[in-house]
């Protein structure tokens, strides 16, 4: 017979003593309903309420009472070098997550953007180390594309846009 899995429902914020730890990457640290395995082998489901954003050092709380904490897990990632404002002008125009540090920011490997920072005087390396991007500018924890609320056509079509923009 099959034991039920302990279940997560809650995310404890900043939580520095845990029972065990477990290692995802930026985009499996966003998540609602998952099987995770933690470090030392204990299968759980997630199940929270709703798709959450997790940082490292926060914790899923078991229904089992355990807590297993989440670590940012190395991933490939691009070193970008140079003049640290324009570059990361280019990059957050592009709407994609950086990580901002005082000599140097990350972002995930990407060709196209490596070539784009090369070309505008960066200087780019390839590592592998854990991805903490900075968190939405409107309190939301993460970036997701460019979108500015809704663009429906309800009493006007492209043609109106067209003469806005002229």
């Amino acid at each position: 017979m099959n034991t039920p899995l302990p279940r997560a429902t809650r995310i404890l914020r900043n939580n520095p003593e845990c029972d065990d730890t477990i290692a995802l990457t930026y985009d499996d640290r966003l998540l609602r309903r998952k099987k995770l395995t933690s470090a030392s082998g204990v299968s759980f489901l997630v199940d929270l309420a709703e798709v959450t954003s997790l940082n490292h050092g926060d914790a899923f709380e078991l229904d089992s009472g355990k807590s297993v904490g989440v670590v940012a897990a190395s991933e490939d990632l691009l070193r970008i070098t140079g003049d640290l404002t324009r570059l990361a002008w280019h990059i957050g125009n592009r709407h994609t997550p950086c990580q901002i540090l005082e000599d140097y920011l990350l972002i995930r490997s990407d060709h196209v953007l490596a070539d784009m920072i090369g070309k505008l005087g960066g200087s780019v390396t390839p590592v592998s180390e854990p991805f903490r991007p900075e968190g939405g500018a409107y309190g939301h924890g993460r970036t997701f594309g460019h979108d500015h609320g809704s663009h429906d056509h309800v009493g006007h079509g492209h043609a109106q846009h067209k003469q806005a923009s002229s």
